[in-house]
């Protein structure tokens, strides 16, 4: 008789503490970045239009490193460091450093450069979180695994946001030189930095990976002929979808110039065509014989994702070009719109982006309640897919609301929808992932879903600002009402997943 797999202890509330507190530090990086990014990149000169382009450096690094990481860290065994925890610790020393120097930028080049630095060491961290919790838990403890990941985040995400406007009530001065930052930015950013590598250290500190012979007994060993697999999968497909990929790119890079749109949006037809490169390589080696390598099993992997997963990323697609949206625009929106105050030189602008910060704030403490809260309870009761498309409903009327109120204080009620939608969207996809996924292969699918994490914050980096200038050059607010429209397409692409679960 075949021997059933094992299950993993059942993790106490401590253990679920330890496990995901390390995300803590990382989402403090992560607000900081949000709230504070656009803010620091006018001080220092660039102009609305421009701030998509400078962007683009956030999504870049995670569609680059994510993949590569889960692949890795899905191979790697270190000891007592163990397999996702080394990606851990590296990623956060480096986000560490990053947030000490970023106040500190003299230009917009190196501020742009800090960017980068920032984004890669923070998904170096983050992508093996998301997985981390797949190895630890069993699955009937997969929500609870997600939900207090999502929580740490939320607090997280209000410690970082909420600090420059505590500073300043404690008398930091919130005020700069044209082309400084104020002090309440610098001491923030370097107060996140320590916090960020402290819960990380913590993470590192408490928990015991299972070890490879535990994992196998937990769900049977790793296929030996796993590498076959791939490479007679690659070996068998034909150049045609690789060629439409690159065709695809040639299309995007024609139509920017066809029609005089922003030069960023080169990247998009740039890297749909290095996609396309990249799976002819894939295919040729693997035609060939030879081992599929990393190259082989990313591109493998991504054509062969499961259906589920498949239509989970539509709903990933719409949700987080919603996010990104509003990410880059609610400190101009807020400072223009709600204190008549676009020029970033304005003490009245300093004040808006502040009370962005709390909104920021407001928004991610609700998450975090609402993840322990709201979706456990929606959750048993409806499922885990309509309890999504309750939270992007929410979310949806947040950000609509946005367009009707005057008093900027009454954006405190519009959080309220935003912070349900974004712990719905932080915890219930990788719930239903991490549930219906291969363990073997967690870590890379988890990377290469994060593709329509970062596939729709690029499209937004670069469309968006070309539709902003060319519709409502100083009516930024319509963004909002842009963001509204994806979570109604959002929640709409998770019936099919929610059918896809019968």
């Amino acid at each position: 008789m075949t021997e059933m797999p094992a299950r993993r202890p059942r993790q106490s509330w401590v253990g679920l503490w330890n496990i995901s507190f390390g995300f803590f530090g990382i989402q403090v990086g992560f607000a900081l970045q949000n709230a504070n990014m656009s803010r620091i990149f006018q001080s220092l000169g660039t102009s609305l239009d421009d701030l998509p382009a400078l962007w683009i450096a956030a999504p870049l690094t995670g569609l680059l490193v994510q993949p590569v990481i889960g692949h890795l860290s899905d191979r790697t065994w270190l000891g007592r460091l163990g397999r996702r925890r080394p990606y851990f610790l590296a990623g956060a020393l480096l986000a560490g450093l990053a947030l000490f120097v970023m106040p500190e930028s003299p230009s917009l080049l190196v501020a742009a450069m800090m960017l980068w630095l920032l984004d890669a060491s923070l998904n170096i961290s983050m992508e093996p979180f998301r997985a981390f919790v797949g190895d630890m838990l069993d699955r009937d403890q997969h929500a609870a695994g997600y939900a207090v990941q999502t929580a740490f985040i939320g607090a997280g995400a209000v410690f970082g946001s909420i600090f420059p406007w505590l500073l300043e009530r404690l008398g930091i001065s919130n005020q700069a030189a044209a082309g400084g930052i104020p002090d309440t930015v610098r001491l923030a950013f370097w107060f996140g930095g320590a916090a960020l590598v402290l819960a990380v250290v913590w993470t590192v500190l408490t928990t015991r990976e299972y070890s490879p012979d535990e994992m196998a007994r937990f769900h049977g060993s790793a296929d030996p002929e796993e590498g076959a697999h791939v490479l007679r999968a690659l070996a068998a497909r034909s150049y045609g979808a690789s060629v439409a990929w690159i065709a695809a790119g040639a299309v995007v890079v024609a139509g920017v110039a066809a029609l005089r749109l922003e030069k960023e949006m080169y990247l998009l037809g740039g890297l749909l065509a290095a996609y396309g490169l990249a799976s002819i390589a894939a295919v040729a080696r693997a035609k060939r014989g030879q081992t599929p390598g990393l190259l082989g099993h990313i591109v493998g992997d991504f054509a062969g994702m499961p259906v589920l997963m498949k239509r989970l990323a539509v709903a990933q697609f719409f949700s987080w070009s919603a996010l990104f949206i509003m990410w880059i625009n609610t400190t101009p929106i807020v400072a223009g719109r709600f204190y008549g105050a676009p020029d970033a030189a304005s003490p009245l602008y300093q004040e808006g982006a502040n009370w962005v910060d709390v909104l920021f704030a407001a928004y991610n403490g609700i998450a975090a309640v609402a993840a322990l809260t709201l979706l456990p309870l929606l959750s048993r009761r409806i499922g885990q897919a309509r309890t999504h498309i309750v939270g992007l409903l929410c979310g949806a009327a947040g950000f609509a609301s946005f367009f009707f109120i005057r008093d900027p204080r009454w954006l405190l009620a519009s959080e309220i929808g935003v912070g349900i939608a974004w712990a719905s969207i932080l915890a219930m996809p990788y719930a239903i992932l991490a549930s219906s996924l291969p363990q073997r292969k967690l870590g890379i699918y988890m990377g290469l879903f994060n593709v329509f994490v970062v596939l729709p914050q690029l499209l937004v980096a670069t469309v968006m600002g070309s539709i902003t200038k060319h519709f409502f050059p100083t009516q930024p607010i319509w963004t909002l009402v842009f963001a509204a429209g994806a979570l109604l397409f959002a929640a709409a692409a998770m019936t099919r997943v929610e059918a896809a679960r019968r």
